[in-house]
């Protein structure tokens, strides 16, 4: 028996479009994020109860809605917007179907307030399946809409319980308004839970596009962002945006799309972009694209989908192109520089675990197999860096120009030892201890510093020139002040890092910052800078009171030093500290009244005239930049704590090995074809062969190192076996 045809109750058909139009909260809120919008709103506020189901609030400061047309706003098919049907084909605002309030209605109980400019009163009215309940009644209130949706989907049982939880549904919500606020720059947003005083995103209505993606996806995106734009008159469409450039990538693509400034998505175009990043960005990331397209609107068909999510246009593919063309050509121009990340690390013995190969093929046992990722460098008589790169072109600069004197240099001896023979040297030296346990001559290898008060040594010369003061006994220091600094220095020693500073195979030296060295299969970039400075600083506490003297040439009126040092903009001087000769002359008479006990404890010699006849020698054939010398003068009046014990020969030390430390603002570059007397005083041999050498017998790195981005670790042998592996 054939079935009967009825007409469904209007009751029913209206639940069924409700439920085309509105399929989840956030759909509700799109819908009259739009109405505000078409209402020239500039300031939109969004409130939620229980992810939108429980209530929905959205308030706005626009034209709002005449008391005469209250009584049919949510009814089906009334708009203020759309009169013909003709008139659809040149559509210029969000709403045209006059469906978002009715369909709102029908499966919600909502509650109207609004009041025009021209109305003395708001007016309040409450609505159920598309009708007004009750004449509105008149209340206070401000000028534009504020429209409560309460109990959504509570007659539509199925839906309700299909929707997932309340979080989730809140954060597609939060999705809508977000990307509603980047578009509209210029207009005010905020959402947030009912309750909350803090909204979850918030923009201002002087802020930018990129101000707002800011806002919602962070700093991240928006450092990394490229403009785009471009116009076709042939297509009739404009492009514009912000798009990531090839040093941003997350894990799922984020395509902010508006087309005639309405939110929709388009596959096709997602999925031509993302071909374009494809060479670009590592595999299985994606870029973050906002893109706003305005495409003659008798060309757009809106009216193809009940939540208006999607829309048709003439020339799609040709369009799609066009984008896409633009979108590389930019990607192209912005590829000169690459941003990596690396991991600060260092693990914690694990640095030279046992997983690790041994650095002498020696110790592997002969039933052992070696493999070809595990095999490292241990020769350091192998190319190193340098040998790769072309020498650099320079000026020569004076160095007279820079400071007032030039201490005297150690000539180089004619044949230099390599790294590994003074490895061999130092294994032989601490195989077998001196007969006299106090003296050490000078043409020994440096050996390591025995870091106890008993043991004693000598501190000789550095060089034939150099004149340095010596001493016959190496003295014991039993100050509490300096015991209590060389404890805290051990109780802050990370011993991974210290192993693995004191088996490194030196590679190359990149810049007078960095450096770059191997410990096993890993490749380490060091930060030279700090890492000397902290070597100095620990000289300077371990080694207090015996150090030798580097002498200069010429004394060094600590007068000049200070003016020299006050016109520098790195001084920070004013004219509320008063004039610049005064202050000199304080300076100079103030470490003329520390010169003896700068002398005794730290080799400093100032002369009653106040000129500076020497400094420290801190380490064998290493002197500090001269070019620094002024400023350090300087930072000793103005920086240290000259009445605390303690504090006075810690500030000392950290200011004397700043001076002492590899720094970029005061290196030269050696003249091109110098000599081997020229090498030997440039920063290259210093590094490679003085700091590097002493961070093997005399430094213990601090725990910090591992994690400020001093030690940075940058390849790994067995990761890249198995990035090649893949190719």
């Amino acid at each position: 028996m054939a079935g009967v045809i009825r007409r469904l109750d209007e009751t029913v058909v209206n639940r069924i479009a409700a439920g085309e139009v509105i399929q989840r909260p956030a759909n509700a809120i799109k819908e009259m994020l739009e109405n505000c919008l078409d209402a020239k709103s500039t300031n939109i506020q969004v409130t939620v109860k229980d992810g939108g189901l429980k209530l929905l609030q959205i308030q706005d400061n626009g034209t709002g809605i005449r008391r005469e047309d209250m009584e049919i706003v949510c009814e089906r098919f009334t708009t203020s917007k759309l009169q013909t049907f003709e008139d659809l084909s040149a559509i210029a605002t969000y709403g045209f179907r006059g469906e978002a309030l009715a369909s709102i209605s029908h499966v919600a109980h909502v509650t109207i307030t609004t009041k025009t400019a021209e109305s003395k009163c708001a007016y309040r009215a409450t609505y159920s399946d598309g009708k007004l309940k009750a004449p509105p009644k008149p209340c206070a209130g401000n000028q534009g809409t504020q429209i409560l949706v309460e109990d959504l989907f509570y007659n539509v049982s199925t839906r309700r319980k299909a929707l997932k939880s309340p979080g989730d549904e809140y954060a597609r919500i939060v999705e809508v308004v977000s990307r509603y606020a980047i578009h509209n720059s210029g207009k005010s947003f905020s959402v947030k839970k009912q309750g909350e005083t803090v909204a979850d995103v918030r923009t201002l209505p002087s802020a930018s596009a990129v101000d707002n993606i800011r806002a919602v996806f962070g700093n991240a995106v928006s450092r990394e962002l490229i403009e785009v734009g471009c116009e076709d008159q042939k297509l009739a469409f404009k492009m514009k945006g912000y798009i990531s450039n090839a040093n941003y990538s997350v894990k799922k693509c984020i395509l902010v799309l508006f087309i005639n400034h309405r939110l929709v998505e388009s596959s096709a175009l997602k999925k031509a972009l993302e071909t374009v990043y494809a060479a670009y960005l590592p595999k299985n990331t994606h870029p973050f694209l906002y893109l706003s397209l305005e495409i003659a609107p008798q060309n757009v068909d809106v009216n193809v989908h009940p939540t208006k999510h999607e829309v048709h246009f003439l020339h799609e593919d040709s369009v799609i192109e066009s984008v896409q063309k633009h979108v590389e050509s930019k990607l192209l121009g912005s590829n000169a520089s690459r941003t990596f990340f690396t991991q600060t690390l260092l693990p914690g013995l694990s640095v030279s675990g046992g997983s690790e190969l041994k650095a002498s093929s020696a110790a592997v046992e002969p039933t052992e197999r070696v493999y070809a990722h595990q095999m490292v460098r241990t020769d350091s008589r192998a190319q190193k860096l340098d040998a790769f790169l072309k020498p650099k072109e320079s000026v020569r600069l004076d160095p007279e120009a820079a400071g007032p004197s030039r201490q005297e240099t150690t000539e180089p001896d004619g044949e230099e030892m390599d790294d590994m023979d003074l490895l061999e040297a130092l294994d032989e030296q601490e195989g077998t201890e001196p007969e006299d346990g106090n003296k050490i001559s000078a043409s020994d290898v440096q050996r390591k510093r025995p870091r106890t008060e008993e043991q004693q040594e000598i501190k000789e010369a550095a060089g034939e020139d150099t004149e340095a003061a010596d001493t016959s006994k190496r003295r014991v220091i039993k100050l509490t002040s300096i015991k209590e600094l060389r404890t805290e220095i051990g109780q802050i020693n990370h011993s991974g890092l210290q192993e693995m500073l004191r088996n490194h195979s030196f590679v190359g030296c990149v810049t007078p910052q960095w450096t770059l060295i191997q410990h096993h299969t890993k490749l380490y970039l060091l930060n030279t800078s700090r890492l000397s400075q902290e070597l100095f600083y620990q000289i300077l506490i371990y080694d207090f009171g015996n150090f030798g003297v580097l002498r200069l040439s010429t004394p060094a009126p600590i007068y000049d030093l200070a003016m020299l040092a006050l016109e520098s903009e790195e001084s920070g001087w004013t004219e509320e500290d008063g004039p610049k000769e005064g202050l000199a002359q304080y300076i100079v008479d103030f470490l003329k009244k520390k010169a003896e006990m700068l002398e005794d404890y730290f080799s400093m010699e100032i002369d009653q005239e106040g000129n500076l006849t020497g400094l420290p020698l801190l380490l064998d054939k290493f002197s500090p930049v001269m070019e620094g010398l002024p400023m350090f003068i300087l930072r000793l009046a103005t920086e240290v704590n000259w009445d605390n014990e303690k504090d006075c020969f810690r500030d000392f030390s950290k200011e004397c090995s700043m001076f002492y430390s590899i720094r970029k603002q005061y290196i030269l570059e050696p003249e091109p074809g110098g000599g081997p007397e020229n090498e030997a005083n440039s920063w290259r041999w210093m590094v490679e062969h003085v700091i590097c050498k002493a961070f093997r017998t005399l430094f213990s790195p601090p725990k910090r190192f591992s994690e400020d981005g001093t030690v940075l670790q940058i390849a790994n042998l067995p990761d890249l076996y198995k990035v090649f592996e893949r190719c």
